[in-house]
């Protein structure tokens, strides 16, 4: 991961080129954008997830943060609320908004191509918020 700055948490613009995907508590990866560790974030967190060619993540909510997401590439349907009974289908050009605490799972359409979609939520530790979601 490059970052352009020797003080996170200065008044300069910070530069985030993550160079490796890491695997999330979801089970998708992820290529890790802007969070507290890397760029001093204090409130938010974004980052770029890409979802395999029919895989989907693991059934998780994120506690106490909201979700945006814009889809780049793809159809992905997202399963969500009390034991996943609801779903929507979205695709490239589309933005999703996921309230905090509401279990969701995202799941690739595609068997052929990748979902990449960049992720933005309420909180700049990213990863500490994922609560897997066992009720479905």
């Amino acid at each position: 991961m490059l970052i352009n700055s020797k003080n996170n948490r200065s008044s300069k613009i910070i530069t985030i080129r993550p160079r490796d995907e890491i695997m999330t508590r979801q089970g998708i990866p992820y290529l890790m954008g802007i969070t507290g560790h890397s760029a001093g974030a204090r409130g938010l967190s974004m980052s770029m997830v890409i979802i395999p060619p029919g895989g989907a993540a693991l059934p998780h909510l994120h506690r106490g943060f909201e979700t945006a997401i814009y889809i780049l590439e793809g159809r992905v349907e997202t399963r969500f609320g009390e034991g996943l009974k609801d779903s929507i289908i979205n695709e490239a050009g589309d933005f999703l908004y996921i309230p905090e605490d509401c279990p969701h799972q995202p799941v690739n359409l595609s068997k052929t191509k990748s979902v990449k979609a960049i992720v933005a939520r309420t909180d700049a530790n990213e990863q500490e918020s994922v609560v897997l979601y066992k009720d479905h």
